[in-house]
């Protein structure tokens, strides 16, 4: 077992996520700084490690690698990557916590963990929305049983398209499936799946129906979906990228026969509960830097104080739910 006195990250991307949703997390726990950063751009990485006081910086992930001072990993670069660097960095004997989805194929996160396993070397993936105190607050009025025994679950989301999805000549990476695993699905389902198989299990049974009505891209912008947890709780999905202003909604309910608790993943609009006792609504405050308490829990862990079950394992079905309902498996 890996225990750290001090974790010393190395980044290997420091694109828009590290700037807000992480990056600043890792040098505010106590025994964490970030040492280096790596980018293919190599100005890209000289700029944002001068913006955060990062004493050295790379265009080469085998280099941050193999950087004596770096002892852990972040991985925040597309999904198609995630397996190779995420390999190459527990082969040479330092713990990665990698940026969802954990890879772009179910098939690649069972690689991540054979060698997780025959190194030693953990694997921790940023599905942080569990360790939010708002969706810590959803799964305690389930767990407490206020919407008594649950029946169903569903989840509703639709989003117009984005203005950069309209430029066929330099589309984001987001919805180029090479790279991200799917469309827009893959980027964000991610967290909704995760948040549910936390709350009720394992899902063993997943079907979709896809497609590509918008035309602005190939991979799929409407997805359809149904599915079952180990407990045998039914479940369905409904996901549009390419929907009017009118239809935006971010939602999922949950149906219990003596009450509903219905929440956002994405605005974190107000916790709706609905019971015998009427209608409440509960808005638990997020740190700002929202990827926080999981980096806490993740050093933690590497310090030998602590178990972070936001593992490579429990991260790798949600991949496989994904690649069943996008007809991949």
């Amino acid at each position: 077992m890996i225990t750290l006195d001090k974790v010393k990250w190395g980044f290997i991307g420091c694109g828009e996520v590290t700037e807000k949703k992480s990056g600043p997390a890792f040098s505010m726990i106590r025994n964490s700084e970030v040492v280096a950063v790596m980018s293919r751009d190599l100005e890209k990485a000289a700029s944002y490690a001068r913006r955060h006081n990062i004493p050295r910086w790379y265009n080469d992930a085998q280099l941050l690698i193999g950087d004596e001072d770096v002892n852990a990993i972040y991985i925040a670069t597309p999904p198609s990557s995630h397996a190779t660097f995420a390999i190459m960095a527990m082969k040479a004997g330092k713990p990665v916590y990698i940026e969802k989805p954990m890879a772009a194929t179910y098939e690649d996160c069972a690689r991540i963990n054979r060698i997780s396993r025959e190194t030693g070397v953990p694997c921790f993936v940023a599905y942080y929305r569990r360790y939010l105190p708002y969706f810590q607050k959803v799964k305690e009025i389930v767990s407490r049983g206020e919407i008594g025994n649950v029946i169903n679950v569903q989840i509703r989301f639709a989003v117009p398209p984005r203005d950069l999805d309209y430029n066929n000549k330099n589309l984001p990476w987001r919805v180029q499936a090479d790279i991200a695993g799917g469309g827009y699905f893959y980027d964000l389902a991610p967290h909704q799946l995760d948040l549910l198989q936390e709350m009720f299990g394992c899902i063993l049974e997943a079907e979709g129906y896809t497609s590509n009505r918008g035309k602005l891209y190939d991979a799929e912008d409407t997805v359809s979906a149904c599915f079952k947890f180990e407990s045998g709780l039914p479940g369905s999905g409904s996901w549009c990228f390419v929907s009017h202003e009118s239809a935006k909604e971010d939602r999922i309910e949950i149906i219990g026969d003596k009450g509903m608790v219905s929440f956002s993943v994405f605005t974190y609009d107000p916790i709706t509960l609905h019971t015998e006792r009427g209608m409440e609504t509960i808005q638990p405050q997020n740190p700002p830097f929202v990827q926080l308490p999981l980096i806490q829990a993740v050093v933690e862990h590497l310090q030998g104080k602590s178990i972070c079950t936001c593992d490579g394992l429990s991260a790798t079905t949600t991949n496989w739910v994904m690649d069943r309902i996008l007809n991949k498996l």
